[in-house]
């Protein structure tokens, strides 16, 4: 994928998640709908799954810039702090406490203070892409396992992780008010 390719991807997708949270309701948007991966008494809502996309994008953007820095372990997942490899459960154990950890300290946020916390970390991803070479772009981000793996790939992950959020919010029962009424 070129550069256009994930500017437009990119785009096109916070195009789309603005426009449908947008035309949601406070009460809508605040439901709980999805338990949570690491605390079973908490449930997420459409809001909350919105934020969340913030903490990803970040993350990415800081895992790239730390191999651009020379680390050899710039996803920092697989393996700890003494290079002994992660097992599946014990990573998905660190995203999920650290997704929900977020998840809590953007609990009370607007839908405006959730469209801001996105667009920040969108502007983070967007600024980064523009100082890629078209050679940095094509380079194998060191254990990435999104997109083609890229840090390309990595980058335009971010568009799907948006229409992933919202069939895991679909599938949970929530239907669009536009479709449904």
């Amino acid at each position: 994928m070129n550069r256009a390719e994930i500017e437009t991807s990119l785009n096109e997708s916070r195009n789309w998640l603005l426009a449908t949270m947008g035309r949601l309701s406070d009460q809508r948007l605040r439901a709980p709908l999805t338990k949570s991966e690491s605390d079973p008494e908490s449930y997420w809502s459409v809001l909350d799954h919105f934020a969340h996309l913030a903490l990803v994008e970040g993350d990415f953007a800081s895992m790239i810039r730390r191999q651009l820095a020379g680390s050899e372990n710039p996803v920092g997942l697989l393996s700890d702090e003494h290079g002994v490899p992660r097992t599946r459960t014990e990573i998905m154990a660190i995203v999920n406490a650290r997704a929900e950890a977020f998840q809590r300290e953007h609990r009370d946020d607007t839908l405006f203070e959730v469209v801001a916390l996105t667009g920040a970390a969108r502007a983070v991803t967007l600024a980064l892409l523009a100082e890629l070479s078209d050679e940095q772009l094509t380079e194998t981000l060191h254990g990435a396992p999104w997109g083609d793996g890229t840090i390309g790939g990595v980058l335009e992950a971010n568009a799907g992780h948006a229409s992933m959020h919202w069939r895991w919010v679909t599938d949970a029962g929530f239907v669009d008010a536009l479709t449904s009424e």
